[in-house]
């Protein structure tokens, strides 16, 4: 369906006309991307890219002057430059505004169009979590991988050091963070409105694809478990059991041989 603002034929011919590049990199929030554009049946280009030494390779800043993944170039026809969008959450809700609004609630109850507190619970909740999953979730997760390649990376003599340095902030600060972030997640899910399934309803959302990356990074090394989050863990195999994400990722094995989705 489309929004209030945009009939289903303008949401086609938009698809129809506009150029889509996608810039991809591996172990990156990029593959969330990749997944949204093939759930919305858009036709793009992708531009996959390894790492160097863990940074995203120079050939990145040519296209946008922070050169982080993902990146997305978007180029309406009569248009003379390329629109380059740079993070997540930008580029989903962009996407979806112009190519799939079916993937965002409806934003008002009914008789309260444009009213403050008029909002569905469902719209509330999309907004919610396209935000927090950068802003709470994915600091704590990057967190993880800094104190991980601290351990990894040490000098041997300094080592034990190392450890119980990074073991002390990961006791004190990072697992409780993460178990904290992970109830609230289940909690969600459970009391999700419609039935539930999904984050935000019974169906698929934006909200949904944006918390997709961190979450099934958690399920490598962050804590998140069946036996703890079974819900949550639930959620997390749901959508990656689903077609177009795992188009998403067969298309990635078939560029690059294979697809590792931890951090």
């Amino acid at each position: 369906m489309a929004t209030d603002n945009q009939s289903a034929d303008q949401v086609g011919a938009a698809q129809g006309k506009t150029k889509v590049v996608l810039y991809w990199l591996e172990k990156s929030r990029a593959q969330r991307i990749l997944w949204l554009l093939e759930e919305l049946k858009v036709d793009y280009e992708l531009k996959t890219y390894k790492r160097n030494n863990m940074l995203a390779p120079p050939e990145f800043k040519k296209v946008h002057p922070l050169g982080k993944a993902p990146l997305l170039s978007v180029q309406a026809e009569g248009a003379s430059e390329p629109l380059i969008l740079a993070e997540s959450g930008l580029i989903i809700e962009y996407l979806i505004e112009h190519f799939g609004p079916s993937l965002a609630p409806k934003r008002y109850q009914e008789g309260k169009e444009g009213q403050v507190q008029g909002e569905t619970e469902e719209w509330l909740r999309y907004r919610y979590f396209i935000h927090y999953a950068e802003g709470t979730l994915m600091p704590f997760l990057v967190t993880a991988l800094v104190l991980r390649t601290i351990r990894e990376k040490s000098p041997f003599f300094i080592k034990p050091i190392a450890n119980a340095i990074t073991g002390n902030v990961e006791t004190m600060f990072l697992t409780p963070n993460l178990e904290n972030n992970f109830n609230f997640l289940e909690s969600k899910i459970k009391s999700a409105p419609d039935g539930g399934g999904y984050l935000c309803g019974s169906k698929l959302t934006g909200a949904d694809i944006m918390l997709s990356f961190p979450l099934g990074a958690s399920k490598g090394r962050a804590g998140l478990t069946k036996e703890k989050y079974p819900a949550l863990f639930e959620y997390v195999n749901r959508l990656e059991a689903m077609e177009s994400n795992k188009k998403a990722v067969q298309k990635i094995i078939e560029i690059e041989g294979s697809y590792d989705p931890s951090l």
